[in-house]
């Protein structure tokens, strides 16, 4: 079995899957110091569906779980046409998307060009969640912001920009510590779901600070989609006869 995917829900997912089927979990590799699964993990690209499909040919792969970020859509389409063109079973894992509650302020985009068309309208001090690789997007904005990430930006990036280095899971306290302390008047955020990244859209509400949230991309027409690595054990077992 192939579990693509660095997030925190792939590596659950390997670690249930441990001594009931053999895994191989493939990271992008775009993290310097990446949390590793337990299990065989391989770390780089694949060379696009071509090179995908020779990976479960010779590798004799029976099902492919794509446990990747909500936001990687080109390895999920990448997936699908690879699944589609050996008959190898594909499941997407996905968590829930967040939902907006009664004292939310939340300005939902399709994109984040659009995010970044948005924002000089909503507030002038960002805290821009998502990820060290969409910089560019907002790089031309004469705006403040505040960038977190795992690892140092690369430019392009804003002009006027205060990066911090860290790792999830964030708490509520740190998230309110953190718009309080560099004066946030908005978050712009991904809608990545689940729990963990939460704290930060509970940390807003409490303050007022609005929230512009892009918009997950559709996945591919057809695909098998569950919510949770214990839903996904129980697909896997009951459609594909894990553990049999």
């Amino acid at each position: 079995m192939l579990v693509l995917g660095g997030t925190t829900d792939a590596r659950a997912l390997a670690g249930l899957l441990q001594g009931r089927a053999e895994v191989v979990s493939s990271l992008a590799g775009r993290v310097r110091n990446p949390l590793l699964p337990p299990g065989e993990v391989r770390v780089g690209g694949f060379g696009g569906v071509p090179g995908l499909v020779e990976y479960l040919r010779d590798k004799a792969i029976d099902v492919v779980v794509d446990a990747t970020h909500p936001f990687a859509a080109g390895m999920t389409a990448n997936a699908a046409a690879a699944s589609a063109g050996t008959g190898v079973p594909l499941v997407v894992l996905r968590r829930p998307g967040w939902t907006e509650g009664p004292d939310d302020d939340w300005r939902r985009v399709p994109s984040l060009g659009a995010a970044a068309a948005l924002l000089p309208a909503v507030g002038s001090r960002v805290f821009l969640t998502t990820g060290r690789q969409d910089l560019a997007t907002f790089a031309g904005l004469h705006l403040w912001f505040l960038v977190r990430s795992v690892d140092p930006p690369d430019p392009p990036v804003p002009r006027r920009m205060h990066s911090v280095l860290d790792r999830g899971p964030f708490s509520v306290k740190g998230e309110r510590a953190l718009l309080q302390e560099h004066a946030i008047d908005v978050l712009v955020t991904k809608d990545s779901g689940g729990s963990a990244t939460a704290a930060k859209l509970t940390a807003a509400r409490e303050a007022g600070v609005p929230v512009i949230v892009v918009d997950r991309p559709p996945l591919p027409a057809g695909v098998s989609v569950v919510a949770d690595p214990p839903a996904c054990v129980a697909v896997l077992e009951e459609a594909y006869g894990l553990g049999a």
